[in-house]
């Protein structure tokens, strides 16, 4: 053990003859474990928040979509098949027919967006586990839908209505005159489901048969809008995503999930940074208590500096003490803080002691990556500050 540190050891566990210094010590100490504590909950339940938010996104999105760069549609030719069905790491792929389209219900109107989807769409995406009434879709049965709550709420409009179907429209195309009468081709379709998801999918999407989609926009055999994909790993979907669309060509976009989502990505992750800055800053402030405890304790031990340099010992060495008094005093503060955090952190995973809603807990999620933030975040913010407070002794201020 070398000399600074049981030094430092020293003045750090054993009580000072002035009351005001210990006090001083333990509002420090108190200051580093809560700190550490907030610091560690919060990126817990950012974790979570991201965890819980990109499950949503499962529902909604696939993994890979691939859409066209001139036009709406394209037509599914063999040369994209056979280039998806030699990459091994697609599980499932599925076509799809979106559009946007007018809504009309009991003389409600919205404007939504219909998705022809095939028989084994539910396997690209998770959107058979977000129905929260009814069922999905049935291959069995004709002119059905599902759609979101958000579009629901806005027309009044339930599961299994056989009374009124939903009338699904969208514009003839062509130019010149049009006759009111006769403006939009047409198709009604009876609600067998609803599916819960983010605010904006809930209003956005009509799930229908893909075959009657394209019956309702009059496209071709094997045309469609885009093809979403299933893989088999999804660890690696910026490189699988790129070898598409080399393999593909420039006339298709070939998209992932963070891409389809840009902006909630990085909403998602500003947020957890800015969390971070702020209660980096609070263990900041809550570190000039710290600097004030060291330097306190440095004016209390005066004397006993002023012997141990008589006897040799050299600034630098002194220096060192009140370094390492500082580092273990915000290192043991850290490490109470963390253990009371994680313990915070997997009873609300377990009891759910915080609630969002009644039947939603807040979201957090333990994770070796946050340990290793706080601990780096706190031993280096706490190193500085011993460092600061370690700065006033000198062989002048010794020798006074």
């Amino acid at each position: 053990m070398s000399f600074p540190y049981y030094i430092a050891k020293r003045y750090l566990f054993t009580k000072t003859s002035n009351n005001a210094i210990n006090i001083i010590t333990i509002i420090a100490s108190f200051g580093v474990i809560v700190g550490s504590l907030a610091l560690f909950v919060i990126l817990s339940g950012f974790s979570g928040l991201r965890t819980f938010s990109y499950s949503l996104l499962d529902v909604s999105d696939p993994d890979i979509k691939i859409t066209s760069v001139k036009g709406k549609s394209f037509f599914y030719s063999d040369d994209i098949k056979n280039t998806l069905k030699s990459n091994s790491n697609i599980k499932i792929s599925s076509k799809i027919i979106e559009e946007r389209v007018f809504l009309e219900y009991n003389d409600k109107n919205e404007i939504a967006y219909i998705k022809g989807v095939e028989a084994n769409y539910a396997s690209i995406t998770q959107i058979d586990s977000a129905i929260s009434v009814g069922n999905w879709l049935d291959q069995e049965f004709s002119n059905t839908a599902v759609i979101g709550r958000g579009i629901s709420n806005k027309l009044s409009l339930g599961i299994f209505n056989f009374g009124e179907p939903l009338s699904i429209m969208i514009p003839k195309p062509g130019t010149g005159f049009i006759n009111p009468n006769n403006a939009f081709y047409k198709t009604n379709v009876q609600i067998v489901g609803l599916y819960s998801g983010t605010e904006e999918f809930e209003s956005k999407f009509v799930f229908i048969d893909i075959e009657q989609a394209r019956e309702l926009l009059r496209f071709k055999e094997n045309q469609i809008t885009g093809i979403e994909l299933k893989l088999i790993d999804n660890t690696n979907v910026d490189n699988i995503s790129e070898a598409i669309q080399q393999q593909l060509g420039s006339d298709y976009k070939v998209q992932t999930k963070e891409q389809l989502n840009e902006v909630f990505y990085k909403v998602i992750n500003t947020e957890n940074f800015v969390s971070y800055l702020i209660f980096t800053l609070i263990v900041i402030i809550a570190l000039f208590n710290v600097i004030g405890a060291i330097i306190m304790m440095i004016i209390d031990k005066k004397q006993n500096l002023k012997t141990l340099f008589n006897l040799g010992t050299s600034i630098k060495e002194i220096k060192k003490i009140f370094i390492l008094q500082g580092f273990l005093l915000t290192f043991f503060g850290m490490c109470i803080g963390l253990f009371l955090g994680i313990i915070l952190v997997f009873l609300q995973k377990k009891f759910s002691l915080f609630m969002i809603v009644p039947n939603l807990a807040y979201p957090v999620e333990f994770r070796f990556t946050n340990l290793l933030i706080v601990f780096s975040t706190i031993t280096i913010l706490g190193f500085i500050a011993a460092k600061i407070a370690s700065s006033r002794i000198s062989k002048d201020f010794i020798e006074k």
